[in-house]
């Protein structure tokens, strides 16, 4: 379906836990982690545990490692292999960071399957260490949207998507999140949207509060079979939809073309009477 574009979260959504406590939990730092949190954003506290690994002698293959055990529904990866192979686009937008889903991506061997990924930026430096910085640095200005953490707005980057498939034919964007950081997207979409926010997380709250603040239609979902069983169905109906639409203007134009040809014919011998 090359008129969708399918846009997922990564934590809680395409893997079942979050990575960041997945990792920090794993490798025994989950007091520091802790102790750090309340004085300091979470992407901050991130970069600043990922220091404290390496200077504990953790290296970044043992961070590799433990992402590679992180538990995921086989149906999710059922899921986008599904939607990729029927023509969708997949992007992911996310709060976690370039590294860990790149990382798990590559271990699943999904990586391929997404166009776009955006995401706090991740990589190792020439000592070895992880370093995780903000999507957006807040420590040079605001993003200006109280609704999100200060490193990352998720509804810029919607707003972004949607810009650049503007630009092309008219597309519809499905949208899969479970955080109150996937609220201020859902926002952003259109009434030609869907969104699936995963029942009884913080995004499927905020939209259970007001429902009518969301202009796309709302489908929730639970557990990875039923992400991929909505998502499928969501996908084959647009796709029906598609076809009655371009049969009906195929009818349409097939309609004008024999009208148009009945008037033909009969301006005919009124034209040669006139030359006679």
């Amino acid at each position: 379906m090359a008129g969708i574009v399918v846009v997922f979260d990564f934590d809680k959504t395409i893997i079942d836990v979050d990575s960041d406590n997945w990792v920090i939990d794993e490798l025994g730092f989950t007091d520091l982690f802790n102790q750090l949190l309340p004085t300091m954003p979470w992407n901050s506290v991130m970069d600043r545990m990922m220091k404290e690994l390496h200077s504990h002698g953790k290296t970044i293959e043992d961070i590799a490692e433990v992402l590679k055990r992180i538990p995921i529904h086989l149906q999710v990866v059922s899921a986008i292999k599904a939607a990729y192979a029927l023509g969708c686009e997949l992007r992911i937008v996310s709060d976690a960071n370039m590294f860990f889903i790149e990382t798990i991506l590559k271990h699943l061997g999904l990586k391929d399957y997404f166009s776009e990924i955006n995401t706090n930026p991740g990589f190792v430096d020439e000592e070895g260490r992880l370093r995780i910085s903000p999507y957006h640095d807040f420590t040079q200005s605001s993003h200006g949207c109280s609704l999100c953490p200060p490193n990352m707005c998720k509804g810029l980057v919607i707003e972004r998507i949607q810009a650049s498939i503007s630009k092309e034919e008219s597309k519809k964007i499905i949208y899969l999140g479970d955080g109150a950081g996937d609220y201020c997207p859902s926002l952003k979409l259109t009434e030609s949207d869907y969104v699936m926010p995963r029942k009884n997380f913080p995004v499927w709250d905020l939209i259970s509060r007001n429902p009518l603040l969301i202009k796309a239609e709302i489908n929730e979902w639970s557990d990875g079979a039923e992400l991929e069983r909505v998502l499928l169905q969501i996908i084959e109906r647009i796709s029906r939809e598609e076809i009655n639409s371009n049969s009906a203007q195929l009818f349409s134009a097939d309609c004008k073309l024999q009208t148009i040809s009945i008037a033909s014919h009969e301006a005919l011998p009124q034209a040669l009477s006139v030359t006679q």
